[in-house]
């Protein structure tokens, strides 16, 4: 008869495995820190890093590689802003919702940015593009209001820039295809 624990790792080896989850990349990194207290966190933003976001499936496993009850690791995965349960688009729009955004327009913007997209705050367009996201804070301040795209900030934004480097964007993506 088998443990507990045992039919846990069967469980989640067959919902890893029916989810497309290669756990062999993040293996290294339960290998470096599975067994180190205090680690969750670094081991999260790796697998994050590693797949783009944090599937419930994964979740189980890093619970089961490391010891720690499931219901913490989600827990853990679910306090943090950082991290993502979903996967996310090829571009990541984070729009600064900061005082100096604020006052400057944010709400305008991302009012734009969500008709431009056809989506709404925290959702992902159904092409799988982009995705957006609002922040408290891009540290930007002079810029405002601002937004960063995979890492790439766009300052003095106005809904019309906006939606035009939206547009620019996607054109780009058309003739990569």
């Amino acid at each position: 008869m088998m443990s507990c624990k045992e039919n846990c790792a069967l469980a989640s080896a067959a919902a890893l495995e029916k989810a497309g989850i290669d756990v062999s990349l993040l293996n290294p990194v339960l290998e470096k820190y599975g067994n180190t207290e205090g680690s969750l966190i670094t081991i999260l933003q790796s697998a994050q890093e590693i797949y783009g976001y944090l599937p419930v499936e994964l979740l189980n496993y890093i619970a089961i590689k490391t010891g720690v009850k499931p219901a913490k690791v989600l827990g853990v995965a679910t306090f943090y802003a950082q991290f993502r349960l979903s996967p996310v688009g090829k571009y990541l729009i984070m729009l600064c919702q900061g005082t100096a955004c604020h006052v400057n327009g944010s709400e305008g913007i991302e009012t734009a940015l969500c008709e431009e997209l056809g989506i709404k705050e925290g959702e992902t367009t159904p092409d799988g593009l982009f995705t957006l996201n609002n922040v408290a804070c891009l540290g930007c301040c002079s810029l405002s209001p601002v937004m960063m795209i995979n890492g790439e900030t766009y300052g003095a934004l106005t809904p019309a820039k906006a939606k035009e480097i939206i547009a620019e964007i996607r054109r780009k993506e058309a003739e990569t295809k």
